[in-house]
């Protein structure tokens, strides 16, 4: 299971109508807020959603490690 961090930049498995494959996580949790990066909609998936259309991470937004 990956760890999804505020402000971290995923791509999908399906583009948005507008044409975009990337979004940014807005919320975390047991739901999670999305904005795509082209047109700016937001939308809320659960987490099982979520999880299954990520295809992968383009750029995260971890904490440093100590």
């Amino acid at each position: 299971m990956a760890q999804f961090y505020l402000g971290d930049i995923v791509r999908l498995k399906k583009p948005h109508p507008c044409g975009s494959y990337e979004w940014e996580v807005m919320r975390t949790g047991m739901d999670f807020r999305i904005k795509c990066l082209t047109c700016s909609h937001q939308v809320m998936l659960s987490r099982v959603d979520f999880e299954k259309r990520v295809k992968k991470i383009i750029k995260s937004n971890a904490p440093p490690e100590k």
